[in-house]
């Protein structure tokens, strides 16, 4: 049985800035389409990966967002602590910026491992009834994602 939160919660999977094919800002037009469709559709609640790219992009429109709707939560999901130690500035400076405008953070292992990454994605996916994912191909923790949300039975929107 779905659990009643999970319901009204929609998380977000995609890939790393170099496996991506389209343009940014392409990309983050096709994440606010799909955000204001769940919206409308009763998600009230985005759980983002906090990894460069797509999931930042997408905790940073749902701040914005948030702005004009309060009733937008954000779940920061963090497979361990400091993992955005080594990015570069600018980078740092968005995951601060979301993190610091999340309603929740969860973090998934208390250290670095193998495994986190697929661990923090499938949680994700289990704690959701939507995933919005922005997939161009490339083989990796985006196709995981969305094979474990086919396998678990979730909806998946495609940005």
């Amino acid at each position: 049985m779905t659990k009643p939160d999970r319901l009204r919660r929609c998380c977000f999977t995609g890939h790393r800035p170099q496996k991506l094919v389209r343009r940014e800002e392409e990309i983050k037009d096709s994440l606010e389409r799909e955000i204001l469709r769940a919206v409308a559709d009763g998600f009230d609640t985005f759980i983002t990966g906090m990894a460069q790219g797509v999931d930042l992009w997408a905790g940073e429109i749902i701040l914005r967002l948030r702005q004009e709707n309060p009733g937008l939560g954000l779940i920061a999901a963090l497979p361990y602590p400091d993992c955005e130690r080594h990015w570069t500035a600018p980078w740092r400076r968005l995951f601060a910026q979301v993190l610091k405008g999340a309603d929740q953070v969860v973090c998934l292992s208390p250290r670095y491992s193998r495994a986190v990454y697929l661990k923090r994605d499938q949680w994700m996916v289990d704690q959701s009834a939507r995933v919005i994912a922005v997939y161009e191909g490339a083989p990796g923790g985006t196709q995981d994602t969305i094979a474990h949300a086919k396998e678990k039975g979730v909806e998946i929107k495609y940005a």
